[in-house]
């Protein structure tokens, strides 16, 4: 999931680029790495990195240390060998949840989520944390309160998995565009920048237009794809 964190400051800087970019719209779904994955998993990142690859925590914690140095070249600042792992359905949830307020709160409410999980290194599977989270987002105390207690949007979570699973989406980040063109994994920016030209042009192609000759007889004529004036 780090690689989403620097995926999505990539894509946003390419989106500040974008000549059309008062007409994107964004919408930040979800999708879990592993839905098994249990509320908390004891120990750190480089811990487990270290015990699935064979090596040492040191080892691990510098590899780590690589993906820490892409972050800080897009602004952020993280520590990725003691950042905790933790289950995200509920995470899932409550970005549900900001967006029924609207898109923009959708959109703090996942960025809080990140910052929490990367920035902070808190567990993103406890309740005060995702309180925490909500309020930060402007949420209302008491609905934020409300979902994490219960089991609201857990379909919406897992239609957005499936919806996932369709497109061929097998890890994170992976954007799609228009549901046209899709692009896995954290990207330079000039690969988004393309994506979204592309998804651009084919949404709003161009009208040819054909300029008749001093010889036409017709003053107005349309057909098919193109019109002489």
């Amino acid at each position: 999931m780090p690689l989403a964190y620097i995926g999505k400051r990539r894509f946003e800087s390419a989106l500040a680029h974008f000549e059309h970019a008062d007409h994107v719209e964004i919408r930040w779904r979800s999708f879990e790495l592993d839905p098994n994955a249990p509320l908390q998993r004891p120990g750190t990142m480089s811990e487990h990195m270290a015990a699935r690859s064979g090596s040492t925590v040191e080892q691990a914690a510098a590899d780590l240390a690589g993906i820490d140095e892409l972050a800080a070249a897009e602004g952020l600042k993280l520590n990725l060998a003691r950042t905790e792992k933790a289950n995200t359905f509920a995470a899932h949830r409550l970005v549900h949840l900001g967006y029924v307020k609207d898109a923009a709160t959708g959109a703090a409410v996942k960025e809080a989520l990140l910052d929490a999980c990367f920035g902070q290194l808190q567990l993103v599977s406890e309740p005060e944390v995702l309180l925490d989270v909500g309020l930060r987002a402007a949420l209302d105390r008491a609905e934020v309160a409300s979902v994490l207690e219960g089991d609201r949007f857990a379909d919406e979570v897992r239609a957005h998995e499936a919806q996932a699973a369709a497109l061929g989406c097998t890890g994170v980040p992976f954007f799609v565009f228009d549901r046209a063109f899709a692009v896995s994994g954290a990207q330079d920016s000039a690969t988004f920048s393309m994506a979204l030209q592309r998804a651009w042009e084919k949404s709003h192609p161009l009208i040819e237009v054909v300029v008749p000759s001093a010889t036409s007889a017709d003053g107005m004529v349309c057909t098919d794809d193109s019109c002489t004036l």
